[in-house]
């Protein structure tokens, strides 16, 4: 094994990543420095300490990272409307440039010369975690434990436990989810069990943040957005934090039945893998985000800003957010968003998400020209023919040479 004299380990206190820290201190002979984020993931990360101190690791870092999560990271994205294979929000992989941004930056404060996750050997995180350490600092080492390890199944990792003494609360992993889950402010998702057939249907008890459609309100709820720069900062005329908005929202949505998702997605590694998914915030932010973008962006903007969407997707699902391609493409779709202020209105009402209204200053909508009844003037309706002669202008010239449609 090579010489490492200390590594920081993205830690959860859950088996995978304790039995980790243990196997790292024993495979390497190295110190462990612990890093645990709260991303709002809805669980409490404090007892992360208590088992790494167990564990005899003395620095041990647990950083309360929500608002710089919705604001450098969600909300950038959600600027871009962004959309995954025409379904997912990308709830997982907008998460992981800032885990891998911090254990560089922690590598750097503590002197280590190694990072380590828990991510599989055929997952997207694994990619994720270290194409941004690579792009961040270029020289570092990373150890991903399930890609050197024998430990591949539950019964293996708590025997483990058990030779090595690390703390198991074994109730607790009896009862435990047969999901792989990943939580944060903008997401659950879940894989495994019965979900590796794509031919089941979700069962009712998997889903956490919503009630089912069915067994939401008969009344609808309707909640104003305020938009500021193609950022929500207000809702309901209250003034909000990034993270506090995608709390709220996702408290509103989940209680109308909004943003349950089940898909078969295609992995960056190769394989197709099928995953449902909880984003009731996201859902109502991405509707709302496209009705204030359709009436105050330039048209011929708006559809470029949708043709780059897909590449912008890719390149969060696949790990580059910290690649010059998306920042090149987030500069550009920040710039887009000068104008994208005012207010949405949008109506909730079992599982679905509507557009009530919209208004802004910066509104392109001119009811002058755009009215049904007399304009007074404001647009020439013979203006359309020469338009419509010269758009039909080489289609004319290649049926009058004999060209033939099929």
């Amino acid at each position: 094994m090579a010489s490492l004299k200390k590594v920081v380990l993205a830690y959860s206190g859950g088996l995978d990543t304790s039995v980790i820290a243990k196997w790292l201190q024993e495979t390497y002979n190295c110190e462990v420095v612990t890093f645990t984020a709260d991303l709002g993931q809805g669980e409490e990360v404090e007892p992360a300490r208590a088992k790494a101190k167990a564990m005899g690791i003395k620095e041990i870092y647990i950083e309360d990272l929500r608002e710089e999560f919705v604001r450098d990271y969600v909300f950038p994205m959600f600027r871009a409307n962004t959309i995954y294979e025409g379904e997912y929000l990308l709830g997982t992989s907008i998460a992981r440039p800032l885990i891998a941004k911090r254990l560089v930056e922690i590598a750097n404060e503590t002197g280590a010369d190694a990072i380590s996750h828990g991510a599989t050997g055929k997952g997207n995180d694994q990619v994720r975690f270290e194409l941004g350490a690579y792009a961040l600092k270029p020289g570092i080492k990373v150890i991903a434990p399930w890609r050197e390890w024998d430990l591949n199944s539950r019964e293996k990792l708590m025997t483990y436990c058990e030779q090595h003494n690390i703390p198991v609360d074994y109730a607790k992993q009896k009862t435990k989810s047969p999901y792989s889950m990943d939580a944060n402010l903008l997401h659950i998702s879940y894989e495994g069990g019965i979900l590796e057939d794509p031919w089941q249907e979700a069962e009712e008890g998997m889903w956490r943040w919503s009630v089912s459609p069915e067994a939401a309100p008969d009344t609808p709820t309707y909640v104003t957005l305020t938009y500021k720069q193609g950022d929500v900062v207000a809702i309901d005329g209250v003034d909000m934090s990034p993270a506090t908005v995608l709390e709220h929202l996702n408290k509103v949505g989940g209680a109308n039945g909004i943003g349950r998702l089940d898909i078969v997605e295609n992995r960056y590694v190769g394989m197709k893998s099928r995953g449902c998914y909880e984003t009731p915030g996201g859902t109502i932010l991405l509707k709302a985000h496209r009705a204030i973008e359709s009436l105050t962006l330039d048209r011929e903007v708006a559809h470029l800003k949708d043709a780059m969407m897909p590449r912008y997707a890719e390149m969060i699902y696949n790990g580059y957010w910290w690649s010059p391609e998306r920042q090149m493409l987030q500069t550009a779709i920040d710039e887009s968003q000068q104008v994208v202020n005012g207010e949405v209105r949008v109506k909730l009402y079992k599982g679905n998400v509507s557009i009530a209204g919209r208004r802004s200053d910066d509104s392109l909508f001119d009811d002058k020209i755009a009215t049904f009844e007399d304009d007074a003037g404001a647009y020439n309706q013979q203006d359309a023919e020469g338009f419509i002669k010269l758009n039909a202008l080489r289609m004319r010239i290649a049926a009058g040479k004999g060209r033939k449609l099929r």
